[in-house]
């Protein structure tokens, strides 16, 4: 009889092979003090495990396939940069020192410190972080445990089948892994936004994750289908299952090929409506990818990521270059770049802004209202950004706004900046696009307001639906209530729409919920004209438009603002999709 068990599915593609469990024993931390004569000793045997594990990082790049996307070897090299950061070598030491203890005990009181400070933070980009810290930890732990021959011998046992499944793998033996011949991965934590799924997307690995207890549920050499697209397991599948995923399969090749087909081609629906399809860049090797998709522009830039893994903030001159390579890449097409969008988490930064006693991040002092609290950093910002708009077509978008008041404080700063740099006689472009970033509740019912005061709006679907829900959706207790369709987001997301028509201004939404295919139609018949995603799904959401008629739309979409029961709008969604 088999068994059926869902996570998310963050990389997709289908696997039909056997299992192989993966040691889940946990590692036991214990803590005991050492006579001060051993410290030394201990001091060099925690610098001998950190270089051992250097070792090992450095082993897996060597293995890299000489065709892997670039940030692969960069992510990996992080996780080096973190073992010779000063936060898990000198405080490590340290620890050991004053504490007198021993140096898992210390690096496990070094790691808890650390990720409490991820923790706290809001974005769920930067707090997926953390677990490149517990990768990181993890290796050096088990080398002071365990030793070298273990890894070792993990890594032979994981070519023994096609699917791992284990608690959690690090980037690097995702690359390892590969390079012997694993074709899946099932981890029972994690979430589509860590290092690993990314890195097991750019392999080509199906991967589902957040599958909970799956190293008791699953047994080694059962048979699976692993579904990366849907984030289900198959366990001991029956052969009808068997050959239904098989011909699923057939059919996933051949949509990959179709995909590719579409790059050159414009995003235009059945009855000539020409859609703007930008992308999302969250890491410098987004570009090369948004280049190979096509696409009209870069929606987002993300630019808190200047800010980040350093003990002071960026000088103007050093954002003012960032953002003309940025430009460079885009080779004239429109780039919409988000100033700082740090919140009450930039305590973790080592900096001294910001109140301590911020007991909620995302309720906190963050996006705009952080910037215009730090009113010496944003016109460090804006008059780089300005600087920059002298080169190439870009516009400048404010996070977070809640208020009509807030809009207006920022524009009378970006006076200022403009004062600046007419003082030192410096060029800029003085029309340069300034738009509002809608996603907080209070915002998108007065977009019509804060319509009028700006050039465009930009729809950040994560936090709208996260903040308008109440879920926090990396919060795997909860994830299951975040629902970007529920009729009370979907009349805020025409509301600001609505806005935007009236307004006569332009309207991107830039939220995850922009690249997923099966809204594409939806957002189409609300009225939504330029959708920004991450470069991955690109050419799938290309896909569904160029297989739409908008005149089709516009009744059908209404059914979904009439309606107040979240459970019908599946039904209503599947209907709209499938009838079209």
């Amino acid at each position: 009889m088999s068994l059926l068990l869902t996570g998310i599915g963050v990389s997709r593609g289908i696997v039909i092979g056997q299992a192989h469990v993966a040691d889940g024993e946990p590692l036991e931390i214990l803590e005991y003090n050492l006579p001060q004569s051993e410290i030394p000793n201990e001091v060099d045997r925690y610098e001998q495990a950190r270089q051992a594990a250097k070792r090992q990082l450095r082993a897996v790049r060597d293995q890299i396939p000489e065709h892997a996307p670039a940030e692969i070897g960069a992510f990996i090299d992080t996780h080096l940069l973190m073992l010779d950061d000063e936060a898990l070598s000198e405080a490590v030491e340290s620890i050991i020192r004053e504490q007198q203890c021993n140096a898992e005990w210390a690096l496990q009181s070094q790691r808890d410190e650390l990720v409490a400070v991820f923790d706290e933070m809001e974005d769920p980009y930067l707090r997926t972080r953390r677990d490149d810290v517990d990768h990181v930890v993890n290796r050096v732990q088990r080398l002071l445990i365990r030793g070298d021959e273990l890894w070792n011998e993990q890594q032979r046992e994981a070519s023994a089948y096609p699917v791992v499944v284990a608690e959690d793998i690090s980037p690097a033996d995702v690359v390892l892994m590969q390079s012997r011949g694993v074709r899946a991965l099932i981890t029972e934590s994690g979430g589509p936004l860590s290092h690993t799924s990314i890195i097991a997307r750019s392999l080509g690995i199906p991967a589902v994750v957040g599958l909970h207890r799956a190293r008791q549920l699953l047994r080694d050499g059962e048979p699976l289908i692993v579904d990366g697209l849907k984030g289900a397991v198959f366990a001991n599948p029956a052969e009808r299952e068997i050959e239904y995923y098989r011909r699923k399969r057939r059919e996933l090749f051949k949509h990959v090929r179709e995909l590719k087909s579409l790059r050159g081609q414009a995003a235009e629906t059945l009855d000539g409506a020409r859609i703007q399809l930008m992308a999302n860049i969250e890491l410098p090797e987004d570009l090369k990818l948004f280049r190979k998709t096509g696409g009209d522009g870069i929606g987002l830039y993300r630019t808190e990521f200047l800010y980040m893994n350093r003990p002071d903030f960026p000088s103007e001159d050093e954002q003012y270059e960032r953002y003309q390579e940025l430009l460079a890449t885009a080779d004239g097409l429109p780039v919409t770049i988000r100033t700082l969008d740090l919140g009450a988490d930039k305590r973790a930064l080592g900096r001294d802004h910001g109140p301590e006693d911020a007991h909620n991040p995302a309720l906190g002092l963050r996006g705009i209202r952080f910037s215009l609290s730090e009113p010496n950093v944003f016109l460090k910002q804006l008059r780089a950004l300005l600087r920059a708009s002298a080169d190439a077509p870009l516009r400048i978008m404010l996070p977070l706004v809640a208020t009509t008041q807030e809009v207006l404080q920022a524009q009378q700063m970006i006076e200022v900046a403009k004062q600046s740099l007419d003082a030192r006689g410096q060029d800029y472009d003085p029309a340069v696009p300034i738009g509002a970033m809608i996603e907080v509740p209070s915002a998108a019912l007065t977009a019509h307001q804060i319509a009028r005061q700006v050039d465009f709006l930009s729809i950040g679907t994560n936090d709208l639906i996260q903040y308008t829900l109440a879920i926090d959706r990396v919060d795997d207790h909860v994830n299951y209530l975040y629902d970007p369709v529920h009729p009370s987001v979907l009349k805020l997301i025409s509301n600001i729409l609505q806005a935007g028509r009236r307004a006569g201004i332009p309207v991107s939404m830039c939220g995850e919920m922009a690249g997923d295919p099966q809204y594409t139609r939806l957002l189409l018949g609300l009225g939504l004209r330029e959708f920004s995603m991450h470069p991955s799904t690109l050419l799938e959401v290309k896909r569904v438009i160029t297989r739409t008629n908008l005149r089709e739309l516009r009744g059908k979409t209404r059914a979904f603002l009439r309606n107040a029961d979240p459970a019908r709008t599946p039904d209503l969604l599947r209907r709209l999709n499938t009838r079209h």
